[in-house]
């Protein structure tokens, strides 16, 4: 496996996902935001109407492709038809970074449609070594892999998943994409310490961060994308500036998606916050965040 080069991030500033409802008001002008992030499976085709808007945006705004399918983890062999196609797009747009999940989604079986937790392991972190540099050489570029929310983890566990992803990275010469939400979602799902998975990483492997909103439940605390940051994740997003520096953001906006304006609103808090990084000091579960 030949290691890419470090140094994947995406582009400067605060970003917000571009979605289909949105289309309209992204081609009768430019929003304020310093560039937009996408799902790369949404824009696979060799023509048609998502792919035009997503090719006229590309003319004024940087672009992030964030992978939902490959599913880098699935023990079954990569499926080079997608990555194909991903590497088609990448070839089309020039995207500023690509990123994917550290999840698995598929079986011999066939496809399963989410974002599956990997055992943290050596033998799951040998097998994502792998799997990441054949994904590396094949788009000839490095990659970010994000922390997931999960509902499960495993008795066999030898890492945290930060831990895991730092030494992913270390091994593979990928990034990390920081989901702070993820990282509360699971605080409040296993008891893990989000802050302490902060501390896990250094600045120079983490490469973009995203927030977004999640739903409290009876059972469990759901990432469902849904509503507006929590004002403790926000406090979670102050600390990681003060650890990580202003690194690229994104507002994440999936399911019951409002009017433009109300992500406009979302990363104008967050370029806010960027302006005096470290102001709100924060502990999650004693444990301090480190800068």
């Amino acid at each position: 496996m030949k290691l890419a080069e470090p140094g994947a991030c995406a582009p400067p500033g605060v970003g917000i996902g571009m979605r289909h409802a949105h289309y309209a008001d992204f081609l009768n002008a430019t929003p304020a935001v310093d560039w937009v992030e996408v799902h790369s499976e949404n824009y696979f085709g060799d023509g048609g109407y998502d792919l035009h808007v997503l090719e006229t945006v590309r003319r004024d705004l940087p672009v992030s492709l964030h992978g939902v399918g490959m599913g880098l983890g699935s023990a079954r062999p990569l499926d080079a038809v997608h990555l194909a196609r991903l590497k088609r797009l990448v070839e089309r747009i020039e995207p500023a970074v690509v990123s994917e999940h550290l999840c698995w989604s598929a079986t011999s079986a066939g496809y399963l449609n989410d974002l599956l937790p990997m055992p943290l392991t050596d033998i799951a972190l040998d097998h994502l070594c792998s799997r990441v540099g054949e994904t590396q050489d094949a788009l000839g570029r490095p990659v970010l892999l994000e922390n997931v929310s999960t509902y499960i983890r495993f008795r066999d566990d030898q890492y945290g998943e930060t831990a895991f992803l730092a030494e992913l990275a270390r091994r593979s010469g990928c990034g990390v994409l920081l989901d702070v939400n993820n990282l509360y979602v699971n605080q409040c799902n296993h008891g893990e310490d989000a802050i302490a998975a902060m501390n896990a990483l250094t600045s120079a492997v983490v490469g973009e961060i995203h927030l977004a909103g999640h739903r409290v439940t009876d059972i469990a605390v759901i990432d469902d994308h849904g509503s507006c940051v929590a004002p403790v994740v926000w406090a979670l997003y102050e600390c990681a500036l003060d650890r990580f520096g202003n690194k690229p953001t994104l507002i994440e906006w999936d399911t019951d998606v409002p009017p433009l304006a109300v992500l406009l609103e979302e990363a104008h808090m967050a370029r806010r916050r960027r302006m005096d990084p470290g102001a709100t000091a924060f502990r999650s579960n004693g444990v301090e965040c480190q800068p």
